[in-house]
């Protein structure tokens, strides 16, 4: 006879646990109360006959059964996810991607060709949004956000941050002296903005006006039209000063607030283009950096 085996949902639950170490953070992720989660790894531990966890004070602490369980159950719900694609008939993994709209044009979409070529087997979908939602958007795969760190509903992974300064095309005539002069252009509701670029270089500001966008895409274009300077960062402007679609007229750089963050939803962990998107994501930008940290040298 098999021997029995627990419910899908303990399984899930039990992992989701393990990779917080917390069953608060198991809750955010499975959309459910702490007591449930608790509760189904406490039914979990009874159908074993095994405790999985040490509960401590500030958090938990696999014990070696669980230590022992969790790579099981982990490879199974992979062999799951390889198996229901076989059924199915669905060759091909598709990936749902959410970023803000510049990071999708500056970024993304001038590297899709290297991804597909390195990944010919996942399709990505990619959704671009104005402005970063508070919770990732139902079913979204993978989220590139640009924002302050996210709030803890959401499980979060840093992928860069940056550097803000000035930019113009490559003619466009400006000193520091007369800076203040010149149209200025920067995307709305951002702490790296003009006056906190003066006031990190101690730079006498007179407080000029500054027109807004809703994304750094519009700014940027005026900038590469000779309307003014728009501020930017390396993940949105690199490839355009490298082409010489822009130029960055002063030295000083200031060190942004905000920053990219990856987040992967749960439902998606354990797929393989899911897997793949998001090392291929920090492998591109960690070459970037590289690379920056190497010409700066």
């Amino acid at each position: 006879m098999h021997a029995p085996l627990p419910p899908l949902g303990w399984l899930r639950t039990f992992e989701a646990a393990a990779r917080h170490l917390s069953f608060t953070g198991a809750a955010r992720d499975l959309n459910m109360t702490q007591s449930a989660v608790s509760q189904q790894v406490k039914s979990l531990e009874s159908f074993l006959g095994r405790p999985l966890f040490h509960r401590r004070p500030r958090a938990l602490e696999l014990t070696e059964t669980g230590l022992t369980y969790l790579p099981v159950v982990r490879d199974a719900f992979r062999t799951l996810a390889r198996g229901t694609r076989a059924v199915t008939g669905t060759d091909q993994d598709v990936v749902q991607v959410q970023s803000n709209l510049s990071f999708a044009v500056y970024w993304l979409a001038p590297r899709l060709p290297r991804f597909r070529a390195s990944h010919p087997e996942v399709q990505l979908n990619i959704s671009t949004e104005l402005w970063e939602p508070r919770d990732m958007a139902e079913g979204i795969d993978v989220e590139i956000r640009f924002s302050l760190r996210p709030a803890d509903t959401v499980r979060t992974e840093l992928l860069r941050n940056d550097h803000y300064y000035p930019v113009c095309a490559p003619d466009y005539p400006v000193t520091l002296e007369d800076l203040a002069m010149h149209p200025l252009y920067d995307c709305s509701n951002l702490l790296c903005n003009w006056t906190a670029w003066a006031e990190d270089l101690s730079l006498p500001w007179s407080d000029p006006p500054v027109t807004y966008a809703t994304t750094f895409t519009v700014s940027l274009a005026v900038a590469q039209a000779g309307g003014g300077l728009a501020l930017a960062h390396d993940t949105i402007a690199r490839r355009l000063i490298d082409t010489g679609r822009l130029v960055a007229p002063f030295a000083h750089r200031a060190r942004m607030q905000e920053a990219y963050y990856l987040i992967l939803s749960p439902q998606a962990e354990y797929s393989p283009g899911t897997v793949a998107f998001a090392a291929w994501l920090r492998s591109e930008l960690a070459a970037d950096q590289s690379g920056r940290l190497g010409t700066q040298a």
